[in-house]
């Protein structure tokens, strides 16, 4: 497991960095100002949990290997419904897909709080 959380982190990290320059660069001009602000929200969180991603995969191979996979998960779930419905309501306007999002940011505390309990049982 410790690859593949090591893996998906590289992948989103480096999805990440494309995204901000996408945004930074492509957008600019194209989007109004609060939906840029959607989008550079969803760029950002992602490069935050693709380094939580990394630190997960040091995690399952030196702690409890069930909560820390746990949270990896819960972190690659978050930021695909997280990340993922900023990008498109960015993108396409559609602004019912912001109820989606929290369901995200939801994962995402369900990811640290795991990878907290992870820490506290080894």
């Amino acid at each position: 497991m410790a690859k593949t959380f090591w893996v998906l982190g590289c992948l989103f990290g480096l999805l990440g960095v494309a995204a901000g320059a996408f945004g930074a660069h492509g957008l600019r001009a194209r989007l109004e100002p609060d939906l840029l602000a959607v989008f550079e929200t969803g760029a950002r969180y992602q490069m935050y949990h693709a380094l939580a991603l990394l630190a997960t995969g040091w995690a399952v191979e030196r702690w409890s290997p069930g909560a820390a996979t746990a949270a990896g998960w819960a972190f690659a779930a978050g930021i695909v419904i997280f990340s993922g419905s900023l990008y498109v309501l960015a993108l396409t306007g559609v602004r019912w897909l912001g109820a989606v999002t929290p369901v995200g940011g939801v994962a995402l505390l369900a990811g640290w709080g795991l990878l907290a309990w992870a820490a506290l049982r080894s």
